[in-house]
């Protein structure tokens, strides 16, 4: 058992942090209340290794960990959360390509997704499925060498602007067994887009609902054969809880920085705030609780790369405790502003609304709940 980083991990973290702090927060601002999907960024992003983190090297990835992984997007959130959280949505897509396709799927799709010069977008969510995710309806009838689709994804990241979409479909009949997965170009006849959707937070990155009307997919677009798309969701959902946890850490942990910086500026009562004993306990709970999470995850990382039993559990037990101390800590930050930190002139209330919904994607933190406590009981 080793806390420690190593040199490599160290040197990753460094790189991303630069990458952060140079080519993201600048901007970030502006991409939020212009609701700008910056993909020159992603691309510039895709040239340090960040498209493709860990799909094999063999077709253009970086070959890293998961724990690697949580460092880099812990790191790129602090710089803008939204955009960091996009990119975890495409590393994950491409795990699936990657972990479960053929050599010829993996040879077609991923070079261009690990280099982002092509994005990708899960689609697993729908207008009638959302924590029911074995309830879901968008059909594909087998029709010679084609699958024929029609149904809806709802709250697709990246939804109008992702080349390549990972879908999980009805081939079969109810139920888990009856799905499989299935990637579906941007520019299949029958594909079309919903309008963009209106949101509270994640600005920077496009959402819509995707559409099939009689979309016709090849056969040789199924990943891992019939009957295996809900099997190929969770096990990308594993990953993706600590993705997405690592990028609430992110935003908590440049927040409580800025605020500790503020406390030391701030003055009221003839001292500065930061010498109040009362804002001291609270700002050591914080930290306390963040870096009770960040352990958590960091071993929900390690558990999920090698495939160690209770994986599943411990990717949402850290899930849950990241993003709900993620939302907790940023909250926290922004209170100890005051009424600056409900103005947009500081990064905080956009985090804040960044982090929010994590509580609610990659599984709510309600199912999270329940997929641990269904474990514990052995249901």
């Amino acid at each position: 058992m080793d806390f420690s980083l190593s040199a490599e991990q160290r040197a990753i973290r460094d790189m991303a942090a630069d990458f952060a702090a140079g080519e993201m927060e600048p901007h970030a601002r502006q991409w939020d209340e212009e609701a700008i999907f910056p993909v020159e960024t992603l691309r510039k992003a895709a040239g340090l290794g960040f498209g493709g983190l860990y799909i094999g090297e063999d077709v253009g990835g970086s070959a890293l960990t998961r724990l690697d992984a949580a460092i880099v997007f812990e790191e790129l959130a602090k710089g803008c959360t939204s955009t960091a959280a996009y990119i975890s949505i495409h590393n994950m897509a491409a795990w699936m390509i990657d972990a479960f396709g053929t050599p010829d799927q993996r040879r077609t799709f991923l070079p261009d997704l690990c280099s982002m010069q092509h994005f990708a977008s899960y689609c697993l969510t729908e207008p009638g499925s959302g924590s029911d995710a074995a309830a879901l309806r968008t059909r594909a009838e087998r029709d010679g060498d084609s699958y024929v689709l029609n149904g809806s994804k709802a709250f697709i990241s990246g939804g109008g602007a992702s080349d390549l979409y990972v879908c999980m479909v009805r081939t079969g009949g109810e139920g888990p067994d009856g799905i499989s997965c299935l990637v579906v170009e941007k520019d299949r006849p029958g594909v079309s887009f919903g309008a963009q959707e209106v949101k509270l937070g994640w600005k920077s990155q496009p959402t819509a609902m995707v559409q099939f009307d009689n979309a016709r997919v090849p056969v040789g677009n199924c990943i891992g054969g019939e009957g295996a798309g809900f099997r190929i969701a969770m096990a990308g959902l594993d990953g993706g809880r600590i993705n997405i946890g690592a990028c609430s850490l992110g935003a908590a942990q440049t927040c409580l920085d800025r605020a500790i910086a503020y406390m030391q500026e701030r003055r009221q009562f003839g001292r500065a705030i930061a010498e109040f004993q009362a804002l001291q306990f609270r700002v050591a709970d914080m930290a306390t609780d963040l870096e009770a999470a960040r352990l958590m995850l960091h071993k929900a990382a390690l558990m999920v790369d090698e495939k160690a039993p209770g994986a599943t559990r411990q990717a949402a037990m850290a899930k849950r405790l990241a993003t709900d101390t993620g939302f907790s800590v940023v909250n926290e930050a922004l209170q100890l502003h005051g009424g600056y930190g409900y103005l947009r002139d500081y990064p905080i209330e956009r985090f804040l609304r960044d982090v929010r919904v994590h509580q609610i994607l990659e599984g709510t933190n309600e199912i999270m709940r329940l997929i641990i406590a269904r474990d514990i009981f052995g249901r």
